[in-house]
């Protein structure tokens, strides 16, 4: 009887072996942690579609970064929600908005430790949920695009002067970044980067996250201006605009339904690519595991280490600090 000699199963026979020919490794330092602050708070809010996510008070969100920080995590993302909205999202750029004085809460604390990165968005901050000023009032509205860099470019601005190391335009506007290198340019931070949300899809899988920030919207939905989950090729198109314009990361959203999208980009493109593994998918892993259907902790390091072999540099993670603590 002839038997094979190339045996594959040799180098899987121990835990040392498959640790040692490992193609893909995780690290804390690639994690980002998303973090939600609420002006107002005293003590942390539970989101209930997102067990372990907590909308934070101002000390506790000190806390907690502190803690991924300690694990290692190589930086948190602020989402901020404010006790006013209004129809421009006035609070977003405000000097003593939440999420400015977060950052300069943070940048006291712990210095270049840890990379503060600021979400640049309106959909928190109008009382519409829309993620910009609109064209108008009636029920055609959309949201005014050029009107919408301006703001974007004031917000960056502010975010930047607070502490942030790198501010991540999210509102899928045509000419986001070129209107933020120039606003950050013309004030005087010229070395403030961008992560771009290049390549943001219109996705069913971002609902857990709009508890999170109250940022539904009021009418329709951003399909006219999120991307169409159904291309591919024009996420590279995105992505190479956006790196045309300035920017310094180029981000993929969300991760797992989106795994072909985030090879494409990464072959496409020589600066570092995040994904952001959505409030949807862990949701679904918390739930699924909840019910003792699969295995929680196994499954959380199996989706990351797919995301960083699909091409992701960077992931943006609800389970950053754990799985730093874990992998430590």
């Amino acid at each position: 009887m002839s038997f094979p000699q190339n045996r594959q199963r040799r180098l899987r026979r121990t835990a040392s072996l498959r640790r040692l020919v490992a193609e893909t490794r995780l690290d804390p330092a690639d994690f980002i942690l998303p973090l939600f602050i609420k002006e107002g708070l005293t003590e942390p809010v539970a989101v209930s579609t997102m067990p372990g996510v907590v909308q934070h008070s101002r000390e506790s969100l000190r806390t907690a970064a502190s803690e991924a920080a300690q694990a290692g995590v190589g930086g948190v993302m602020l989402f901020g929600i404010p006790a006013h909205k209004d129809h421009t999202g006035s609070q977003a750029d405000a000097p003593d908005g939440i999420v400015q004085l977060a950052l300069r809460d943070l940048a006291a604390d712990l210095g270049d430790d840890l990379v503060l990165m600021a979400d640049l968005c309106l959909c928190e901050y109008t009382d519409h949920g829309h993620c910009g000023p609109l064209t108008s009032d009636g029920p055609d509205a959309t949201v005014d695009n050029d009107r919408t860099l301006e703001r974007y470019a004031a917000v960056a601005v502010a975010q930047a002067a607070a502490g942030a190391h790198v501010v991540a335009p999210s509102g899928m506007q045509d000419g986001q970044v070129a209107a933020i290198r120039a606003g950050l340019d013309a004030a005087g931070y010229p070395d403030t980067a961008i992560c771009a949300y290049a390549s943001k899809f219109a996705s069913g899988f971002y609902g857990p996250f709009r508890e999170a920030a109250e940022s539904t919207p009021s009418f329709g939905d951003r399909r006219s201006y999120q991307m169409d989950p159904a291309n591919g090729r024009e996420a590279v198109r995105e992505a190479r605009l956006d790196l045309a314009e300035g920017a310094d990361l180029i981000m993929v959203k969300p991760a797992l339904p989106y795994l072909d999208v985030v090879r494409q980009v990464r072959d496409a493109v020589d600066v570092p690519v995040v994904a952001y593994q959505v409030s949807g998918e862990f949701a679904m892993v918390e739930a699924a595991a909840a019910s003792g259907w699969l295995e929680r902790e196994r499954v959380i390091l199996e989706t990351l280490t797919s995301i960083r072999r699909a091409g992701a540099d960077l992931v943006i993670t609800y389970w950053a600090t754990e799985v730093a603590q874990l992998l430590r």
